[in-house]
């Protein structure tokens, strides 16, 4: 097939001064996108400012021949994400994709997740998203054209994949897959495509001893789904180390009860309503 390329579209990608979001940044800026680079540079807990973290990306894309710009809004005021589409609409005309990566990891146990904890975790993991495609989805319409690109995970999707300490994380997490479901299926009629990337990499939020686990790996997922070449909407790609997979949520078997059905008929059934239903071919 022909290679995806980015030449004469807009990309944002938030969280992009490091990590993941630095590599999706690099990647489609080196495919011909003009990226803006959002990043308010942040520590791990969400505390202080650097602008440095998001201007050293587009000095690395910019030393490579690409075209970026820097861009530094904390995502937990409720209107950072409009100032962000109206930056690269000021800066570059127009904007093709929006890839949302930032996000914010607290451990604490239930009882530990204090309000302003949850409230932080809610405003950077829930509300910015909204935020942002509610400021990118009319552009896009205007344009007939758009692809969003959400960040789930799998620490919130499986509870073999989770660890105590993620309530609030997890919760922030799912809320993608309700907000990426949601805005498919309302675009459905446009060129208009929402995914979403669960990804697993060596980063400062997921420190791990896994030197396979590298941000470049999932990027071209990321990549993919940001693309003209992505018609598919309201999918979960997972990704880590290049290994890819698709989700999406399913159901099991359904059974006819009828209206006597039983407590107890649900109970000596309940192992047929786990089995996921076969797939039409």
């Amino acid at each position: 097939m022909a290679a995806i390329r980015f030449d004469g579209q807009v990309v944002v990608v938030t969280g992009a001064g490091r990590g993941l979001g630095a590599a999706y940044a690099r990647l489609i800026a080196a495919r011909g996108g003009a990226v803006v680079v959002h990043d308010a540079g942040v520590g791990q807990d969400g505390s202080g400012f650097d602008p440095s973290v998001a201007d050293g990306v587009v000095a690395e894309i910019a030393a490579e021949g690409g075209n970026a710009a820097a861009c530094y809004e904390n995502l937990e005021d409720p209107a950072a994400g409009q100032r962000i589409v109206d930056f690269a609409l000021a800066r570059f005309g127009r904007l093709d994709a929006l890839v949302h990566n930032a996000g914010l990891v607290v451990f604490a146990a239930l009882d530990e997740t204090t309000p302003a904890v949850w409230d932080r975790m809610i405003a950077i993991g829930v509300d910015a998203g909204f935020h942002l495609a509610r400021a990118a989805v009319p552009h896009m319409r205007r344009q007939g054209y758009g692809r969003i690109v959400l960040t789930t995970s799998g620490r919130a999707m499986r509870v073999e994949d989770c660890v105590p300490g993620l309530v609030a994380y997890s919760t922030a997490k799912m809320a993608q897959v309700g907000l990426m479901v949601g805005l498919a299926a309302e675009l459905a009629d446009t060129d208009i495509r929402v995914n979403a990337i669960s990804p697993v990499a060596a980063t400062r939020v997921l420190r791990r001893e896994a030197p396979e686990l590298l941000a470049d790996l999932v990027a071209p997922g990321v990549a993919f789904l940001a693309s003209s070449a992505c018609t598919t909407s309201g999918v979960v790609l997972n990704a880590a180390g290049g290994r890819f997979s698709a989700s999406w949520w399913d159901r099991g078997e359904t059974l006819a009860l009828g209206s006597t059905a039983t407590p107890e008929d649900i109970a000596v059934r309940w192992q047929r309503f786990m089995v996921p239903a076969a797939r039409p071919e």
